[in-house]
């Protein structure tokens, strides 16, 4: 069989029949594809905002933001804290301070699974949510149509989100409170300590602050928008539920475990540095993401957030330059977490003036915190989590309702002439304080009788890390 030669010109011929028969074809083909779309396309699919809760599209914008938020505020324990708890002990504890950081972050991780989530945020009285959210049940999402059903709290993004961004939170205030207790607690009784703590103390005090119907909480207003709880205690991102909290079970830790035996200056002190620095970036996950969008009450909080810091940090260093002869590392780190602490419950309130003076407040107030106020009484603060965090948690938080400006919070501060801003902020600390005090003793005590909270005088003297962990840090 042979076949035709084909010539040049025929060839092209034929080239610009089929070029011509696909144009011709192009309209009754977009014709038929618009045809089939209109019959096709799903329903609209409706936005998620406080008003739609259900079977709703999230903030593509706002989720993004939350999610970088969680990723560093999880970066503030792990690595951060750990580091900066970890320079500031012996080298032979060393191993145990860093772990216990990281312990804490896998415990408080399942029992956030398992129903402090639910009872901490969800819906069910004054001081307690329900288990709704047990085991994170009921967390609805169809992926193939983009549509959730958002917790009110954080209305624009998914709660499988919003759940893990406040799972940081409860991680770093219960590794907060190892501060405290360094280098003299057993490892056993440390957990569970912390284990009952979250679910006896954490929760219900981020329910009551934080929670739909919480007796405090901000977002317990009734239908017509009013506020329904007993009275409103602005906490922008965890003054009292985290660092007043934290603070004051570290507190009952050292008074029930006593004075450690011997002391030694802080055995790292780069390691201080680079965890502070941590913790200095992951805050603006944890002051700007509390604002739960990527808008302008974030932008404000990021700010003030920085501000307050750096003049605290600042302000410390000059106070013990002044106090002592010499500025230290150690110092000017402790100041600038003092800072940041200070902002925390303030960040979505007030403006950059009032962040400048909480600063100021924070660099001084703590600093008599570690020294005056610790040696007067005489307890054994480790690593200062009560001078630092409580002292500083409550001095943001009484602040708060002095600064805080109805244009950035939407409530007055004394600034504006609402000095019962004031009160209200005073009554929330003094009452998180006094039920963290009996909770926090209470649990320390059957841990105590169960299994002992102190490890012995050889086992201090030889090192924790040996002792406890079989390994040393060389």
């Amino acid at each position: 069989m042979t076949f035709k030669r084909f010539s040049r010109a025929g060839l092209l011929a034929l080239a610009g029949a089929i070029v011509l028969a696909i144009l011709l074809s192009v309209p009754t083909f977009n014709a038929a594809f618009a045809e089939a779309t209109a019959t096709e396309a799903p329903a609209a699919v409706v936005s998620c905002d406080a008003k739609t809760l259900t079977n709703c599209s999230p903030n593509s914008g706002d989720t993004a933001w939350m999610l970088t938020s969680m990723a560093i505020v999880l970066m503030m324990t792990i690595p951060g804290l750990a580091l900066f708890y970890g320079g500031m002990v012996r080298k032979k504890n060393v191993g145990d301070t860093v772990m216990t950081s990281f312990a804490i972050t896998c415990l408080i991780s399942i029992l956030w699974l398992v129903f402090t989530y639910s009872i901490a945020f969800r819906s069910g009285s004054w001081f307690i949510g329900g288990l709704d959210r047990a085991f994170l049940q009921g967390i609805v999402s169809d992926f193939s149509k983009n549509i959730g059903n958002p917790n009110p709290l954080a209305p624009t993004i998914p709660e499988s989100v919003y759940s893990m961004f406040q799972l940081t939170f409860a991680i770093i205030t219960a590794a907060l409170i190892a501060g405290s207790f360094a280098e003299r607690m057993k490892f056993s009784a440390m957990l569970w300590f912390i284990g009952l703590w979250a679910i006896f103390v954490y929760s219900p005090v981020a329910h009551s602050v934080w929670g739909p119907d919480g007796l405090f909480s901000a977002a317990n207003v009734d239908d017509k928008g009013n506020f329904a709880g007993w009275i409103k205690v602005l906490d922008f991102a965890g003054g009292t539920v985290v660092h007043v909290n934290s603070g004051t079970a570290g507190l009952m830790a050292a008074l029930m475990l006593g004075k450690r035996k011997d002391t030694a200056p802080p055995h790292n002190m780069v390691y201080t540095l680079i965890g502070a620095s941590l913790l200095w970036v992951g805050w603006f996950g944890f002051n700007a993401g509390s604002a739960v969008s990527a808008g302008m009450q974030a932008g404000m909080a990021m700010l003030v957030t920085h501000t307050a810091t750096a003049t605290a940090g600042f302000t410390w260093m000059i106070v013990e330059w002044i106090m002592r002869g010499k500025p230290t590392v150690i110092g000017i780190c402790s100041g600038a977490v003092a800072g940041l602490v200070a902002i925390t419950p303030a960040s979505g309130f007030v403006g950059p003036m009032g962040s400048f003076a909480i600063g100021i407040a924070a660099g001084i107030i703590c600093y008599w915190g570690v020294t005056g106020l610790k040696h007067f009484f005489g307890y054994d603060d480790a690593l200062d989590a009560f001078g630092v965090h409580a002292v500083g948690g409550a001095t943001g938080a009484i602040l708060t309702g002095v600064f805080a400006v109805a244009a950035y919070g939407g409530t007055a501060g004394l600034i504006e002439g609402n000095g019962a801003q004031v009160v209200n902020q005073i009554i929330g600390v003094a009452i998180v304080f006094g039920y963290d005090v009996i909770v926090s003793l209470i649990i320390l005590k059957i841990v105590d009788l169960v299994i002992g909270l102190r490890v012995s005088e050889d086992v201090e003297r030889e090192g924790l890390d040996l002792a406890l962990h079989g390994e040393t840090v060389q």
